[in-house]
């Protein structure tokens, strides 16, 4: 029996306030970040740049890298989404 590889979509907050929306697989959305801020091989220049991140939310349980590509675009485009995450630091906002 193979493993089925798990995606997830994952959202950085930096001190600036600036936003890192991202998909991986396979590992810890927690392991992603130490590769954003350098901590680990890995991780994008921009990120890595513009650190350190803190990992403000994560979605896991896509089965493949289209449908959790499709959250990461959704995401990136519902400013909504991303202010509550950014005052609150949490999905759904605390009442």
């Amino acid at each position: 029996m193979t493993k089925e590889k798990r995606w997830f979509v994952y959202v950085l907050l930096n001190k600036r306030g600036e936003a890192y929306t991202g998909v991986t697989y396979d590992t810890s959305p927690t392991r992603r970040l130490e590769e954003h801020n350098g901590k680990r091989a890995g991780g994008a220049k921009y990120t890595r740049a513009r650190g350190p991140w803190e990992l403000i939310y994560a979605e896991c349980g896509f089965t493949d890298r289209s449908a959790a590509q499709s959250r990461e675009a959704a995401i990136k485009k519902d400013r909504d989404f991303k202010a509550r995450l950014k005052t609150t630091g949490c999905w759904p906002a605390p009442a």
